[in-house]
């Protein structure tokens, strides 16, 4: 069965996750950007959400999880929480 790790930040606006967006691929650390900047739990771990298989997520972050290239910062990504930022770390199908 196919699985994922990623990592996220959450946000309440496009513009605020499309600012972060820029500043990780101007050479900012995910992990720190997410412990500063996300509003979900996960921020402590640097957005860390672990490993989770296929309809364990909102729709629109599975799709992105599970299509996505790995290691490449994905988003905006909205979802019924706000905006997000999601970087596949690993995936087996």
């Amino acid at each position: 069965m196919a699985n994922a790790s990623a990592r996220h930040i959450l946000v309440s606006t496009e513009a605020k996750c499309n600012e972060l967006k820029a500043a990780i691929e101007n050479g900012a650390d995910f992990a720190e950007v997410a412990r500063e900047n996300s509003s979900c739990p996960s921020s402590r771990d640097g957005g860390n959400l672990g490993t989770f298989r296929p309809g364990q997520m909102v729709p629109e972050f599975d799709t992105v999880v599970f299509s996505a290239p790995i290691n490449v910062v994905q988003g905006p990504v909205k979802t019924q929480f706000g905006y997000h930022l999601v970087e596949v770390t690993s995936r087996q199908d």
